[in-house]
């Protein structure tokens, strides 16, 4: 890829190139693909603060769950596409989080999407408290 990751205050992005396997019989990426998109795009965000999943899970038995996803799908992607997808939190609760984020090529906006992620206690998968050091960590964004 010739281009890299961007971060600034409350704001990520991930670059992400379309694959053969990301597209459908119409050559153009699968519109459940755009959400995978996505999901890469958090999960590095949280990398980007030292923060892994499945530590997160194995020690302190929490993980990250997607209550509400709502896409608008704007232009298509196609196979071997450069793509740039931000993750942007808009808001904070005590057990959720909301992200705003966009697909892009080449600054077109291809996807626009609202993510509600719910953190969830092992193994019930209940509604919990964000844990507070993980809480501070992303909070604390500038």
């Amino acid at each position: 890829m010739t281009f890299s990751t961007t971060s600034s205050p409350g704001h990520f992005e991930w670059p992400v190139r379309v694959y053969y396997e990301d597209t459908d019989a119409g050559g153009l990426v699968y519109y459940a693909n755009f959400l995978k998109f996505f999901e890469r795009a958090r999960t590095e965000w949280l990398r980007s603060f030292g923060i892994d999943q499945q530590i997160l899970a194995r020690d302190l038995s929490v993980i990250f769950v997607v209550s509400k996803a709502s896409v608008d799908f704007i232009a298509p992607a196609r196979l071997d596409d450069e793509l740039m997808i931000s993750a942007k939190p808009v808001h904070f609760g005590r057990a959720s989080m909301r992200f705003k984020q966009l697909a892009l090529r080449q600054g077109t906006l291809l996807a626009s999407a609202e993510i509600k992620i719910v953190s969830v206690s092992l193994p019930q998968m209940r509604p919990v408290a964000i844990p507070a050091d993980i809480l501070s960590k992303i909070t604390a964004q500038g």
